[in-house]
């Protein structure tokens, strides 16, 4: 992948996962988490205190992420086989991170410990996608 095919993909990938974090656990979703919020309290911000710019660096890490897999991975070259991969790692990374946060914290319920890597899993797929896209117009 050229330098400005990585470029384009991160910021592609980024707006991707934004988005779809929005629509998730923004609107879709939020009445689960909710629901099977732990016990600890006073752990979500209100839109208003969100740290925006942490946000959004955390959606470029995560982007970025993918483009550097992607790039050593062969075949990644169309959102079939971007998706593929995308859902794979999102998959395995969120039930890993959901899982230790289950053990050590009281952020989530198990149900929705169980549920959230399978978004991740969506959010990752379509992203991988987009940027397997990308990467095929070489």
């Amino acid at each position: 992948m050229t330098a400005k095919n990585r470029v384009i993909a991160t910021l592609a990938g980024t707006v991707s996962l934004f988005l779809l974090g929005w629509v998730f656990y923004g609107m879709l979703l939020m009445g689960f988490y909710e629901q099977n919020a732990g016990s600890a309290i006073g752990v979500m911000r209100e839109e208003a205190d969100m740290v925006w710019w942490a946000l959004v660096l955390g959606n470029v890490f995560q982007a970025y992420f993918l483009v550097f897999v992607f790039s050593k991975w062969e075949g990644i070259n169309s959102f079939g086989a971007g998706f593929k991969a995308g859902a794979l790692i999102g998959l395995i990374l969120g039930i890993g991170f959901n899982l230790i946060m289950y053990a050590t914290s009281n952020m989530m319920n198990l149900t929705a410990t169980l549920v959230d890597p399978l978004v991740g899993m969506i959010m990752m797929g379509i992203t991988g996608g987009i940027i397997g896209m990308i990467a095929g117009k070489e």
